[in-house]
């Protein structure tokens, strides 16, 4: 049985299609000019560097606007709990990586791999709500 998409995950489907676009280009943009000989400097490299973190920031901007605007207030309390899980988990997996990093017992991870680890943790989150029947292939996930 497929169910149609409502039209607030629709909407936040569009804004993460738009927002990692945007992440993946301003991160190849980034990537090229600050491997060039010499590289880029001063504010114009700031704002390179600045750029796919705000295109990730646009990310949970568009899950805070799917919170807001979901009607179904069952729905939004299951993608609330979602985002809970996906909070605690990364939270989690920091405070013990960097104790492991601290005593020189793992390599140093760069931060925004946290980001990774906050979607992995979205869907481990709909696994225990039941809000992502994707876990037994039924629903349609946040």
């Amino acid at each position: 049985m497929t169910r149609r998409m409502n039209p607030a995950k629709r909407r936040y489907t569009r804004r993460l299609a738009v927002s990692m676009a945007g992440y993946v280009i301003t991160l190849f943009l980034a990537v090229t000019l600050f491997g060039r000989d010499g590289g880029v400097t001063g504010p114009l490299a700031w704002l390179l560097a600045l750029l796919p973190g705000l295109c990730v920031a646009s990310v949970f901007w568009a899950f805070g606007r799917l919170l807001v605007e979901e009607t179904d207030e069952y729905q939004r309390m299951l993608l609330v709990k979602q985002s809970l899980v996906a909070t605690g988990f990364t939270l989690t997996v920091a405070t013990l990586w960097g104790f492991l990093e601290m005593f020189g017992l793992v390599p140093r991870v760069d931060v925004f791999y946290l980001v990774v680890l906050w979607y992995l943790g979205l869907g481990i989150g709909g696994c225990f709500t039941g809000s992502a029947g994707s876990c037994r292939g039924e629903g349609d996930a946040a």
